[in-house]
């Protein structure tokens, strides 16, 4: 069976055409009659057709497609904002081609080198990386001129537009609710690495506790990967070394729900003994016993914002722009899981 594609030298050959002819009507050209088009198209799908799409970026200047890079895919976060910018490009008749970094480097500068060479007409991203030297691929990308914007994991390196929420803020009032709730012991889990999230978020949670006079214990902040397992391994330390808490307020609802299944197993009452706040809204947090408290990141609207940047940027007739930055502000949902008043 042979496995040589069809070209449209092979449509024109059937049907006794010039290849021009062909290429004419499959591109909808005017000057092409209806039947001529219909009888090409016809002739196309009969003989299983594929254009080149990669030639036809090449001849056009523009692929019509939008390469974003993740670190996971399988995050409801990432496949929400994907969703947010699919809504905003599929109007503009563009379509996205989404690629993970499984969270490090080295598969980031894979996938973008990956999305150049299918020549996008831009990138769309959240970073991996936590030091300049993390950020050359993309920096390169901007050389180039093709349009890049960031989102949730950003930097302000790079000097491009960036969509974020405001984590800072979001962290403040998950910890603010939790001392409301007359908490004053409160465990933080955070990111071992430096991401700019995890930093805002940790800053948000400090803040809280000075503002309320409440002392910070650096014993309390437990640093780790933000998984489900991350959590649990947390909480076993902290109750294994006889550490006092009330509260935990996780940067992440994955590594909470890790604690919230160990504080069961050790008959923990949650709000009661300990009251428990996340980060994401993940679906699984409306759906666990207690429901969780979380703060909401609004994906679906971080990836119009971030669609509709990328937009601005491609159909800008200015040399240079100055790099914009959407702040998004952040919803704290407030359910059984820490309110130990019973508000």
């Amino acid at each position: 069976m042979s496995s040589k594609k069809t070209t449209i030298h092979d449509i024109a050959e059937k049907l006794g055409i010039t290849a021009s002819t062909v290429s004419r009507a499959l591109n909808n050209n005017p000057r092409i009659s209806e039947a001529t088009k219909k009888t090409v198209l016809q002739m196309a799908n009969d003989l299983n057709y594929q254009p080149n799409n990669l030639a036809a970026a090449l001849r056009k200047g523009k692929s019509q497609l939008i390469g974003i890079v993740v670190p996971r895919i399988n995050r409801s976060f990432f496949s929400a904002v994907v969703r947010g910018i699919e809504e905003v490009a599929n109007t503009l008749d563009y379509r996205v081609v989404v690629s993970q970094s499984s969270e490090t480097v080295e598969n980031e500068i894979a996938a973008v080198n990956a999305l150049l060479n299918a020549r996008v007409d831009g990138i769309i991203a959240s970073l991996v990386g936590e030091k300049p030297e993390d950020y050359v691929h993309y920096e390169n990308v901007a050389k180039k001129g093709v349009p890049l914007v960031l989102f949730d994991r950003t930097t302000n390196e790079i000097g491009t537009s960036q969509v974020v929420i405001d984590d800072y803020l979001g962290a403040y009032m998950a910890t603010e609710h939790l001392i409301e709730q007359g908490c004053k012991k409160i465990v933080h889990f955070t990111h071992h690495r430096r991401v700019n999230i995890y930093k805002e978020r940790y800053r948000g949670y400090f803040e809280a506790l000075k503002n309320y006079d409440i002392a910070f214990d650096e014993s309390l902040v437990c640093e780790g990967n933000m998984q489900l397992e991350d959590g649990r391994n947390a909480i076993e330390q902290l109750l294994k070394a006889g550490k006092e808490f009330d509260a935990v307020f996780s940067a992440s609802d994955y590594a909470v729900m890790g604690a919230m299944q160990v504080l069961k197993e050790k008959k923990k009452k949650i709000p009661e003994e300990v009251a428990l706040v996340g980060f994401s809204n993940e679906p699984f947090t409306s759906f666990t016993d207690p429901p969780l408290t979380t703060v909401n990141q609004f994906p679906i609207e971080i990836g119009q914002a971030a669609a509709e940047l990328f937009f601005e940027i491609l159909n800008s007739k200015k040399e240079k722009l100055i790099p914009q930055k959407t702040v998004l502000q952040p919803e704290l949902i407030v359910r059984a899981s820490s309110l130990k008043k019973g508000n």
